[in-house]
């Protein structure tokens, strides 16, 4: 998967032998833009729903203050989609 947004493109490589269940990779993007970006992930064809993957889950605040929306990648890798403050 290539997600490209303005002059930042983000690429996905796939790992058919990556247990997503047993790996603890993720990463986290701080946007100004959280839920633009969002959309456009929609946009692109990206399912909300609670679980399997690809995903997405809708922005929310979180117990930390936050508020963040989470991608999970074809081969399970959670990316954490963060406003900025």
């Amino acid at each position: 998967m290539i997600l490209r947004r303005g002059p930042l493109i983000l690429e996905f490589f796939p790992y058919p032998d990556l247990d997503p269940l047993q790996s603890s990779f993720s990463c986290c993007l701080r946007l100004d833009e959280l839920e633009r970006f969002y959309s456009v992930c929609k946009l692109a064809g990206l399912l909300e729903k609670p679980s399997g993957y690809p995903r997405l889950q809708p922005p929310a605040v979180e117990r930390s203050g936050l508020r963040i929306a989470y991608m999970v990648d074809l081969d399970g890798t959670l990316l954490r989609l963060i406003q900025n403050g």
